[in-house]
């Protein structure tokens, strides 16, 4: 009885907790058309998602690129298939690895920064004082930090496409693999639509970081303990998020459900 009635309590919390990230969603995105937030605020939110993040995206995915070039250059060198090298490891990139580790990456360091922060504002009641003046600290302190999600994490995710091929390339070149038939896989393996998939992948991963992190943040319980365990959650739920929609998107997007 003990542990239903755990999992009881878990399934309880869970069920709210999505609840109210889908209660902060819809009235978000309501908000954006309202007009009534801060382009100011937007600014430095894209600033702080994206131009503040590309140090850290790059780094992680050029040794990423750099792996997976490690990982199959010596099975396609064993098996006389060097010239598919280029376009398995553009692929994997664009398809899967960069918008799920640039997602990743951007929910670790931003997702919690967010949360943290709007924690820290409904502790000290200054989401109180947004709705004494008539405004909705949903749409006044989400929207911007809603829509720089959206914007930055395609943007970083196509700069991290960049940075790992590069990375993969320079693997490759440096064990003698001949450039020209590198960057020729690329082309012949990859599509267009691999490019659009992967970006629509990083679009909907930054609404998902933005809403988890904001919606743990309006959740934020009292004291430091509350706003601790609001940036954790934040992260928690950011990250299972991106990993489930993931797999949704790549059936979707790249083959398992076709019309």
């Amino acid at each position: 009885m003990g542990l239903l009635s755990w999992v009881g309590r878990q399934a309880l919390v869970f069920s709210e907790t999505l609840g109210e990230f889908a209660l902060f969603t819809y009235r978000a995105f309501l908000g954006v058309f309202s007009g009534v937030w801060s382009r100011k605020d937007l600014l430095e939110q894209l600033e702080r998602v994206g131009a503040n993040s590309v140090f850290v995206v790059s780094i992680t995915s050029a040794f990423t690129g750099m792996v997976m070039a490690v990982q199959t250059l010596d099975q396609f060198v064993r098996f006389g298939a060097t010239s598919y090298i280029g376009g398995v490891i553009a692929l994997s990139m664009v398809r899967e690895m960069s918008p799920v580790l640039t997602g990743l990456v951007v929910s670790g360091r931003v997702g919690a920064s967010m949360a943290a922060e709007i924690g820290s504002m409904k502790v000290t009641e200054q989401l109180d004082a947004l709705r004494t003046f008539g405004l909705d600290p949903n749409v006044f302190v989400g929207v911007p930090r809603l829509l720089a999600g959206l914007v930055m994490l395609p943007v970083l995710t196509l700069f991290s496409f960049v940075i790992g091929i590069g990375g993969g390339f320079l693997y490759v070149s440096a064990h003698g693999i001949n450039p020209h038939l590198f960057w020729r896989s690329v082309e012949a393996l990859l599509n267009p639509s691999d490019i659009y998939g992967g970006l629509l992948k990083a679009a909907v991963f930054g609404l998902l970081i933005t809403i988890s992190a904001c919606g743990q943040g309006f959740l934020t319980g009292q004291g430091a303990r509350g706003v601790g365990t609001a940036t954790t959650g934040a992260v928690v739920w950011g990250n299972m998020l991106i990993l489930v929609f993931n797999y949704i998107l790549s059936s979707v997007l790249f083959g398992g459900i076709k019309g």
